[in-house]
């Protein structure tokens, strides 16, 4: 890093060339418009802080921070001679050169020692980014805050600034920002604390950091890097490499936050998955369904599904005879225990009508085994029905009986309802046939449709057979009773 007596030389031929701008505008400085004039007075008065710290000022300060400052002010004179070439090249041709020499000379004193040159030529002009977005500037210098507010709204960008790092922080907590610039040596809280806090927040971190600082040591300027800032630039700033370097944090943060976008996505996804499934169905297949997803096709699917329907016989004479309170524990009791042999043959419960249950088997997870689960599982919810009884007489309830149908065939499976509400289901011609199979059964039955039957892969004992004429259909549909699992497979 150049000492400030390395600077010396080049900060000596910017007090020339600032006095040969006094010397050049002090006779026009009455027909200059009011904003330029401005301007004008703020660099000259930046001139006179140059001089100031070269003479005593800053001397009980470390080298890196009073060279901070000379380059603070440094930078103040070439943004503020840049807007005024601008506006005065054409109307005082001769106030313009000599701004271009000021320019010129603070150049080459930000230049001396060790870093990089920048351009003088290119920088005035800035264009408007194709990439634009929110910046906070973080500076406790006046005049920078200014120019870089400037640069930046010339290019497109919302600009915030804020003049301490606390201030900083509290911008940060009351909007979305894009994009920190971000100065290091501050009074109170420092640049490097605030890029600290930054990066320890889980909702700040994101936002990609350049530091705009005076200080060129390599030391400090890694600690930056590994402390999380995406880059470091040099005061004086040259605009177009501020824009370069700006665009590129932009680009950083648009995909991050495309990622957040997907990531909340796919979080909502879940949560629809487990509001929807994590009743009905066993946790394996709502695993399965988040780790699979293409599993799940909530548009419609036209899938081969066994279905089971239970109901109690004569509930609603039982609910005549009973009062409320009883009618409910009754029946909760009972589709409590129902509810778990089902999810525990891996059975989606389509819905609850009534005391009747409508089970899916082979939807959302298609199994080849879906007959024979199904068939499984209603003669546990048979079985399970003397424990139920034992249960209704201990509280005084009625024993209740129920009847089982179970049928295969094809049938559509989707999302069904609107965007409001909606729950998943299957509709078509087998859901009414397996209900008009379970009708036709007495408690303590199960009846099976030949379609169920041929997909069995465990045998069975039957029992008899019968026939029923159902609405829609031509031809008679055979039912088969089902007693058990033949001793060889029976619990498999």
């Amino acid at each position: 890093m150049a000492s400030q007596a390395e600077i010396a030389p080049f900060t000596d031929h910017v007090l020339r060339a600032l006095s040969e701008l006094r010397a050049q505008s002090n006779p026009v400085a009455e027909s200059i418009p009011d904003e330029p004039r401005e301007d004008l007075e703020r660099l000259i008065s930046a001139g006179a802080a140059l001089e100031a710290l070269l003479v005593d000022g800053g001397q009980d300060k470390d080298p890196g921070t009073r060279r901070h400052d000379i380059m603070n002010v440094l930078g103040a004179m070439r943004g503020y001679a840049e807007f005024l070439i601008e506006d005065l090249e054409t109307t005082f041709p001769a106030v313009a050169s000599a701004l271009e020499r000021v320019v010129k000379s603070v150049a080459a004193a930000s230049n001396s020692g060790n870093k990089p040159k920048a351009s003088t030529t290119d920088t005035a002009n800035v264009a408007t980014a194709d990439l634009t977005g929110t910046i906070l500037a973080v500076d406790d210098n006046a005049d920078n805050r200014e120019l870089l507010t400037r640069y930046l709204e010339r290019s497109g960008h919302q600009v915030l600034v804020a003049s301490s790092g606390l201030e900083a922080l509290a911008r940060l907590a009351d909007r979305p920002v894009d994009v920190v610039l971000l100065d290091l040596i501050m009074p109170g809280m420092d640049g490097n604390e605030v890029l600290k806090r930054l990066k320890e927040n889980q909702q700040l971190r994101s936002i990609p950091v350049i530091v705009i600082s005076g200080r060129q040591d390599m030391d400090g300027i890694i600690e930056c890097i590994e402390a999380g800032a995406d880059d470091y630039l040099f005061k004086p700033f040259n605009p177009v490499l501020l824009q370069a370097r700006i665009k590129a944090g932009l680009e950083r943060k648009r995909w991050h936050d495309t990622e957040e976008k997907y990531r909340r996505q796919l979080e909502r996804n879940e949560k629809f998955i487990r509001a929807t499934f994590g009743r009905y169905v066993s946790d394996e297949i709502v695993e399965n369904l988040l780790e699979e997803p293409e599993g799940l096709k909530l548009g419609g699917d036209l899938r081969q599904v066994t279905m089971l329907m239970s109901d109690i016989r004569e509930f609603s004479t039982i609910c005549e005879r009973l009062p409320p309170d009883q009618v409910m524990r009754m029946l909760n009791n009972y589709l409590g225990v129902m509810t778990e042999i089902i999810i525990g043959h891996q059975g989606t419960i389509d819905e609850f009508i009534g005391d009747a249950i409508l089970a899916i088997f082979g939807a959302p997870v298609q199994r080849t085994d879906d007959a024979d689960r199904a068939v499984q599982c209603a003669l546990d919810m048979q079985q399970a029905m003397r424990d139920i009884n034992r249960g209704n007489r201990k509280e005084g309830l009625p024993e209740i009986s129920m009847g089982i149908g179970v049928n295969t065939g094809d049938v559509i499976t989707g999302n069904i309802g609107s965007e409001k509400r909606s729950k998943y289901g299957v509709v078509g011609h087998h859901v009414n046939l397996t209900a008009r199979i379970e009708s036709h059964t007495s408690g303590g039955d199960i009846l099976i449709s030949s379609s169920t039957l041929d997909l069995l892969k465990s045998p069975v004992e039957l029992g008899s057979q019968q026939q029923a004429t159902v609405k829609g259909i031509k031809e008679p549909v055979t039912m088969h009773h089902i007693l058990a699992r033949t001793a060889a497979t029976s619990g498999a």
